[in-house]
């Protein structure tokens, strides 16, 4: 059965120096609050994993605490780059930024693989691109039944999954709905799990389209109402679009960017 910590414990306990991490949604139900307390803590040498990096992977990067980003797109959506991201790229500021590059059929189909702990899974969306010869983490197998070449993709298994959600129970079972992305399969993958939520309910009510994660594969449950902010939680926020806007002008400047994290984050 899951725990219900508080986030600052939990976050200690589960993440440590030098883990491959996971912190997943999309669009909506984005764990900006853990990843904030991950920079309050600085904890370093990340190897940070996510479909579609985003604003808090772009704060990550920027407080230097990635080593090696592992994703498939990279942007602040509805605005533009991920300056932070690009700087650390183009000019290895604050540290240099080693970088797994996929489709979004790669890194999904990872976070499957090792869902299933399975070592990899196939897919024909490679062939020809010659993206194995730029990441060891893509080959070629043969199919033992037709002969045809397929693509192979390494399984991905982070450490550490990290997401939010709308609701848990006391014993820990978790429940999300709205637009979904890889968090099941994530949390699945992983050998430590931290869901934050809006919050703590007696008792789950099925929603539509709902994904219920059972106690048994989460490690702790925190509760925080608005955790997802500037993203959204869907019965219960709306995103925040004026951050996403104002993020393009803070993130451009190092010494803005060092000046916001120190005065919205660290501080």
């Amino acid at each position: 059965m899951a725990e219900i910590r508080g986030l600052r414990d939990a976050v200690a306990d589960l993440i440590h120096d030098g883990d491959t991490v996971a912190m997943e949604g999309f669009t909506h139900l984005i764990p900006f609050a853990a990843g904030h307390e991950v920079i309050r803590q600085g904890i370093t040498d990340l190897t940070l994993v996510r479909m579609t990096p985003d604003v808090i992977y772009d704060q990550l990067i920027g407080a230097g605490l990635a080593r090696k980003l592992v994703f498939s797109w990279g942007g602040n959506p509805g605005v533009g780059s991920l300056h932070r991201f690009r700087d650390a790229v183009e000019n290895g500021w604050p540290r240099p930024l080693e970088l797994d590059e996929h489709s979004h059929a790669g890194m999904a189909n990872r976070y499957t693989a090792g869902a299933s702990r399975m070592p990899f899974a196939l897919l024909r969306g490679y062939r020809g691109t010659g993206h194995d010869r730029r990441t060891t983490t893509v080959s070629t197998v043969n199919c033992p039944f037709t002969g045809e070449e397929l693509a192979a993709v390494a399984a991905v298994n982070p450490d550490v999954t990290v997401i939010h959600a709308q609701q848990a129970d006391l014993e820990g079972n978790v429940q999300l709905w709205g637009l979904a992305g890889v968090q099941k399969e994530a949390v699945l993958a992983a050998d430590r799990v931290l869901v934050t939520v809006e919050e703590l309910v007696r008792e789950l009510e099925p929603h539509p389209g709902g994904v219920v994660l059972p106690g048994w594969v989460v490690d702790a449950v925190a509760v925080v109402p608005g955790g997802a902010h500037p993203s959204y939680a869907a019965g219960y926020s709306e995103r925040d679009n004026d951050y996403y806007r104002e993020w393009d002008r803070v993130s451009r400047d190092r010494e803005v960017f060092c000046q916001w994290l120190k005065e919205c984050v660290t501080g």
